[in-house]
């Protein structure tokens, strides 16, 4: 990959104040639950021994992100107690103050400067136009406005509340790191990501295969395939060395305390059903639909009892286990296989086939989509870990731009409900609009002379957004109550992840058939 061949980066300094400026109008903007369990981290880093931090259950909201985490939030707490040391008590359930409101969201603020290092390591690695003097013509300018100012990380983060930025800054920097061919330094920073949050496991596979192919096999044969005789002990050894020491620091302590055993039960909590309390737009939405279809079908051909049927037992906003009505209920060794053969394909082609940096970031985000499609209880907001990479892929082919397309603006919408106070209503509209606006209008300029970046069937499809957004706003603001309230509850919920889910399933097929048709030999980054 190639550095870019723009000097100034003042710009980039502008994007990234202005962005931190609206965040700033964002502080006291709606808090979800997600405030009161960082508030609640906090605490219990703060206040309890660390022989504690993984028993202590006073709030409903127990600290289940790994040992890393759990000391990046130990160290928030220690200036989080200069801003008011009352939301550092355990027993505070619930505590909100001026002052705590204001130190967490500063808090998620400051942190995303580490993000914004990442991307703009990111865009040094595109290569510029050179017929074009424009700088937001250019590739690094308009993949740092598609990353910083992206309308997910914007409205999860710093309206609904979360880390995800920081978080993102590891797996961009790493992937960045990776395409300058800085190996060891790429894995360190992954390990010590998958250390802060387990979620980022899904790529996990994607991140193995390639380092064991491109870094430990120093050759490859003239067809590209691999030169056994190549193989490195030593870096092999080296690698290991990194992820080994990495997680001896972060889970040893845990270890020797023989408290194991109760951190895995925290960061793989089974019992917690097979989706969220909002549906994830996956597989399992489609699945889930269809039980709900099948089970109004037979309540009204009198094959089924309603008062015998759970009453929106998955669509109750609570995090439970639930059986399915209709269909067979599906197990965490179902969802497992599944996300195995899904990703497989992918990560076999890397393997046997010649690989580059490309070639490991779309396999990266099939690996993140397969996950997401298939996986046990998937959140909603784990689709940021495909829309993000996918935009480094957006600046390099017209095909890659157009799944881009579809993949954001489907994966954006489906975080609405998240963000459902009537206040947040324009705002998260707006965002919404101006993203969707300038995605579109910035990569087909970049890709111009090269054909439509979507089909018209596609076209229509993202149209249908508008109306699924209309009636599902109407129905969550009680527009058409007598309509829905009583027999139908889940209906909104319904909608926009069954919607969504035919968006990411389509850019899911999509990615995989321009993996495996490779029909032209891709520009190198």
């Amino acid at each position: 990959m190639a550095a870019p061949m723009v000097e100034d980066w003042g710009w980039f300094t502008s994007l990234a104040l202005g962005v931190s400026f609206l965040k700033c109008l964002l502080i006291n903007a709606y808090l979800s639950t997600d405030f009161e369990v960082h508030r609640n981290w906090l605490a219990v880093t703060h206040s309890l021994p660390m022989s504690r931090w993984y028993h202590e259950n006073t709030s409903e909201w127990t600290l289940d992100y790994p040992p890393l985490f759990a000391w990046f939030e130990f160290g928030l707490s220690q200036v989080a107690q200069h801003f008011d040391r009352n939301m550092l008590v355990v027993e505070n359930l619930n505590y909100i103050s001026p002052s705590t409101v204001l130190f967490q969201r500063l808090s998620v603020i400051f942190c995303d400067l580490f993000f914004f290092c990442a991307v703009r390591e990111c865009c040094r690695c595109v290569r510029e136009q050179k017929t074009s003097r424009d700088v937001m013509c250019q590739p690094s300018f308009i993949l740092a406005v598609l990353l910083l100012w992206n309308f997910g990380l914007l409205i999860v983060d710093h309206i609904h509340f979360q880390y995800n930025g920081f978080l993102f800054g590891f797996l961009l920097l790493s992937v960045a790191k990776h395409l300058q061919s800085k190996h060891l330094q790429g894995a360190l920073l992954f390990a010590i990501l998958l250390n802060l949050k387990h979620i980022y496991l899904y790529v996990a596979p994607a991140y193995g295969i390639y380092l064991l192919r491109s870094y430990c096999f120093t050759q490859a044969n003239r067809d590209g395939s691999i030169s056994w005789t190549s193989f490195s002990p030593l870096r092999l050894l080296a690698l290991g060395s990194i992820v080994t020491s990495v997680c001896a620091l972060s889970f040893g302590p845990f270890i020797a305390m023989g408290q194991l055993p109760q951190v895995l039960s925290r960061l793989f909590p089974f019992k917690r059903g097979l989706c969220h309390a909002y549906w994830a737009p996956n597989i399992w939405a489609l699945y889930n639909m269809f039980d709900k279809v099948l089970m109004q079908i037979g309540v009204k051909l009198k094959l089924l009892h309603e008062a015998d049927l759970p009453r929106a037992s998955m669509t109750g906003g609570l995090v439970q286990e639930f059986q399915h009505t209709i269909l067979p209920s599906i197990s965490p060794s179902v969802t497992l296989v599944c996300t195995a053969l899904s990703i497989l394909p992918a990560v076999a082609s890397l393997w046997w086939r010649p690989c580059g940096a490309r070639d490991f970031l779309r396999c990266l985000l099939l690996c993140a989509l397969g996950s997401f499609m298939f996986g046990w209880h998937v959140h909603e907001k784990a689709i940021l870990i495909a829309i993000l990479p996918l935009s480094i892929l957006a600046m390099e082919s017209r095909e890659d731009a157009g799944i881009f397309l579809l993949l954001a603006t489907t994966g954006h919408y489906s975080l609405f409900p998240l963000v459902f106070t009537p206040a947040e209503l324009p705002i998260k509209v707006l965002l919404m609009l101006v993203y969707v606006i300038y995605s579109f209008t910035a990569l087909r300029t970049l890709h111009r002379g090269q054909g439509p970046l979507l089909s018209p069937l596609e076209s229509l499809y993202l149209l249908g957004l508008i109306p699924v957004a209309i009636l599902c706003e109407g129905l969550q603001a009680d527009i058409f109550p007598h309509l829905w309230q009583q027999k139908l509850p889940f209906l909104p919920l319904l909608l926009t992840s069954a919607y969504c889910s035919v968006g990411v399933c389509y850019s899911f097929l999509r990615l995989y058939i321009s993996l495996l048709r490779q029909r032209e030999k891709p520009k190198q980054l």
